[in-house]
């Protein structure tokens, strides 16, 4: 083939081999390190914005609008920050926006049961999961109880070594000849996603399983965990009410594969992209543009809600800057001449299932940050669909800082698709599209993203935050 018919074609390049300089890869393992340690301690979107409100502390933020450098937060679930451009609010910002909640088991308000001598916990999963894959494998309890009196206790059991972890039964093959028959929807029901708490009864002096004045206690394994649970933290049954009790796997993220390449951990879609954008925003200090970050709860059951994209969170914060940052200028126009980045994962092509993939438009493990131009599913329905001059101008600044990246769409046309947070961003007329991290797994109790896309994507946030 010429030199001249090569140019006409395209290639993904190979973060691998955009990035195999001693220096690179040096930077790419410390990162990974760093993103290790993220996932393993963040495991709630409340841990996120814990971890974010240090970090930006840490570099100079306030909790002031009117400052240059600022954050707001919303209910420690959502966060606002801003950093002040050299140019005005009204001649454009560039904007990340990624979500910090994940799929999980949330127990109910009333959760706790006996049964068969065994203390369990009632369930209410949390976006979309594959029920199977959350039986049998170790589970921690995270959480903040809010008591009447309006103390506030954070729960935490089961990722200390020391600490006992939870799990949900599954029945043996051996008693299983029906329910292998049956479709996977059918056979693991949403009522069964029970946590294991306990087996041992209360003890008490008398005979066992006895009040002091010599009462029966009726569920006397549930009360055993009761009394821990209220000897721990100084919670009752009650205050489950007015709590948030979170299953998720337990133990941290790990490295993957012989030669470390790939990281495996609980939560990357979507914590990967707030983990990139975070280090991307503080990493360029001195924009050209007012640079601009959101990190946002609910995203995996629509987005509603007062911590979602869809609340005004993100418009009221945004009223606030321009009366601190240009008094007089427009809202409206300011929003409409912002750029975003709807930064979420993409679904890597499995070599195991690639049936349900178009080969072509498919997003590639270890190619770097993967855009998606549109989302929803089927015929675009409920899709932001980003504009070609906005795109143009993406592969212009990304191509020419040698940074790889690559395009796709989630799997074959009629087989399913997603939404993201986007199409909240391009109600106001800003140009908006979906670029992440590939992530094969998507869902599951235990993910897997490259390393290599994890640093690749990190240095494209930041090329966008600085131009």
């Amino acid at each position: 083939m010429s030199k001249k018919s090569a140019k006409l074609e395209y290639e993904p390049k190979s973060a691998w081999e955009v990035y195999a300089s001693k220096k690179d890869i040096k930077a790419m393992d410390a990162m990974a390190d760093r993103y290790v340690d993220f996932l393993s301690r963040c495991k709630t979107e409340r841990l996120v914005m814990d971890h974010v409100r240090g970090k930006v502390e840490g570099a100079g933020f306030v909790d002031d609008l009117k400052a240059p450098l600022a954050y707001r937060f919303n209910r420690n679930k959502t966060c606002f920050l801003a950093r002040k451009g050299r140019r005005p609010l009204s001649q454009g910002f560039r904007l990340v926006g990624a979500h910090a909640d994940c799929p999980r088991l949330d127990l109910k308000q009333r959760p706790l049961y006996e049964d068969t001598d065994i203390c369990l916990a009632k369930t209410h999963y949390y976006g979309g999961i594959r029920k199977y894959q959350w039986l049998t494998i170790p589970l921690a309890l995270h959480g903040t109880v809010v008591k009447k009196s309006g103390e506030v206790v954070t729960v935490c059991i089961g990722e200390n070594p020391a600490d006992p972890v939870f799990t949900i039964t599954d029945l043996l093959p051996h008693l299983a000849y029906k329910e292998v028959e049956k479709k996977v929807a059918d056979a693991f029901e949403a009522e069964k996603l029970n946590l294991v708490m306990g087996q041992s009864p209360v003890a008490k002096p008398g005979k066992p399983g006895m009040e002091g004045d010599g009462e029966a206690i009726k569920e006397p394994v549930k009360r055993k965990v009761l009394e821990l649970l209220n000897a721990r933290y100084g919670i009752d049954e009650a205050d489950f009410f007015s709590a948030e009790m979170q299953a998720v796997p337990a133990g941290p993220a790990r490295f993957v594969g012989l030669d470390a390449s790939i990281i495996g951990g609980y939560g990357q879609d979507d914590r990967s992209s707030v983990f990139c954008a975070l280090e991307a925003f503080l990493a360029e200090p001195d924009p050209e543009y007012a640079q601009i970050v959101l990190f946002w709860d609910k995203e995996e059951i629509g987005s509603e809600g007062a911590t979602g994209a869809n609340s005004r969170f993100f418009e009221n914060c945004m009223e606030e800057l321009v009366e601190a940052w240009e008094p007089g200028a427009r809202l409206s126009s300011v929003l409409s001449g912002g750029s975003a980045l709807s930064a979420d994962v993409s679904a890597a092509m499995d070599p195991d299932h690639k049936d349900v993939y178009e080969p072509l438009n498919a997003a590639r493990l270890g190619y770097g940050p993967c855009f998606n131009k549109f989302t929803g599913h089927r015929g675009k329905v409920g899709a932001n669909d980003a504009h070609p001059d906005f795109i143009g101008w993406l592969r212009r600044i990304l191509d020419d800082a040698g940074i790889p990246w690559h395009m796709s769409e989630l799997g074959k046309v009629d087989v399913g698709g997603g939404g993201t947070v986007a199409k909240f961003l391009a109600v106001y007329g800003m140009d908006v599209i979906d670029v992440g991290v590939p992530v094969l797994s998507m869902h599951s109790p235990f993910e897997l993203s490259a390393k290599a896309d994890i640093y690749a994507c990190t240095l494209a946030f930041r090329e966008f935050l600085k131009q």
